[in-house]
């Protein structure tokens, strides 16, 4: 299941993605305000999400966050694995931080191991298949 932190962290990205690109950066205040983020969170996330490389920030009085990238280049997965980490249920098949499990005999006969894999490439085409701007388009559609 999806962390508040990540609803968060989503939010706020989508968000930015509205914004006009080139334009000044959005105050941590109003990110946490039209994102409905409780800033104490919001501060984390995005200095976590800044320092992934997939935001920019300007400090002092003109100061704020912008997107790092254009928001057709930026995918919900890559914002869930900065605050999550990796997208697989099971560390089996993680393809970044893989591990065995402690109690499986045979990987290769693993019912459990190969259904995870498919929920994982499925779940991973889905998210890494959806920019920012995909999800800001749906959004102004539902509106």
């Amino acid at each position: 299941m999806l962390t508040q932190r990540s609803r968060y962290a989503l939010r706020s990205m989508i968000f930015l993605a509205t914004m006009p690109a080139g334009g000044p950066p959005i105050p941590m205040n109003r990110i946490a305000a039209e994102a409905n983020v409780p800033r104490k969170f919001l501060e984390l996330i995005l200095a976590d999400l800044r320092d992934a490389g997939l935001l920019h920030s300007q400090r002092g009085k003109m100061g704020g966050y912008v997107l790092s990238r254009p928001a057709h280049l930026i995918s919900l997965g890559e914002v869930i694995r900065v605050i999550e980490g990796p997208l697989a249920l099971v560390p089996c098949v993680s393809r970044t931080a893989y591990r065995p499990c402690k109690d499986c005999k045979s990987e290769a006969d693993c019912a459990i191991r190969h259904a995870m894999a498919r929920v994982r490439d499925e779940t991973a085409r889905i998210l890494d298949g959806t920019s920012l701007a995909d999800a800001t388009a749906e959004e102004m559609a539902a509106a």
